[in-house]
């Protein structure tokens, strides 16, 4: 079982997002059977049943084995991830797109950065899967407390100034075989999940 998996159809994309399904996702991170699930969420075995084939069609749970009990054939099922991503690949044409207004200092323009960001990493995580290899990535995240705006201006003022020296450093336009890389830094006030209920 994967991780993370990334939705990048939109057929699968709405078969996850119906609260029934997603919690039978999140249930079959352990597998089980439209039986045993059938107890924990409330439903009728035919009706999970019908849920799970859905999940199944689009790929999101896989069979894990089949038991024999009695003359009935038991299918157990386990989430093809541990959690999942829906890529805006899902919805192609409204997707965001950072190219329409570039704003260092806007949120939306943030916003369609990581949109893209989540869009490339998961199209360059089904090609690995597919050919079997393992993507390059380098990530960082933190948090740092600022005193005012200004410390946060001067912050990013310097930030910029270091990546441009380290891309200036680092960039060969020449280099034969070489392989272009995204770079994305982003700051943005960190939500404190517990100040948000």
């Amino acid at each position: 079982m994967d991780e993370v998996a990334v939705i990048e159809d939109p057929a699968a994309a709405e078969a996850s997002l119906d609260p029934m399904r997603s919690r039978l996702l999140a249930e079959l991170v352990e597998p089980g059977s439209a039986t045993s699930l059938a107890a924990k969420v409330g439903l009728a075995r035919q009706k999970v049943n019908y849920h799970l084939r859905t999940l199944e069609r689009h790929g999101l749970v896989e069979l894990v084995e089949e038991r024999r009990k009695g003359n009935v054939t038991e299918r157990v099922m386990q989430a093809a991830a541990a959690s999942f991503v829906i890529s805006p690949t899902a919805l192609a044409s409204v997707q965001p797109d950072p190219a329409r207004s570039p704003d260092r200092l806007s949120a939306r323009w943030l916003l369609a950065l990581a949109a893209q960001l989540v869009r490339d990493v998961g199209t360059l995580i089904t090609g690995a899967a597919k050919a079997q290899q393992r993507v390059a990535t380098f990530a960082i995240d933190g948090e740092v407390r600022f005193a005012s705006a200004a410390d946060r201006a001067a912050f990013a003022e310097e930030l910029a100034q270091c990546v441009t020296s380290l891309v200036s450093k680092y960039h060969d336009e020449s280099a034969a075989g070489g392989r272009d890389h995204r770079l994305v830094v982003a700051v943005h006030p960190a939500v404190n999940a517990k100040r948000e209920h």
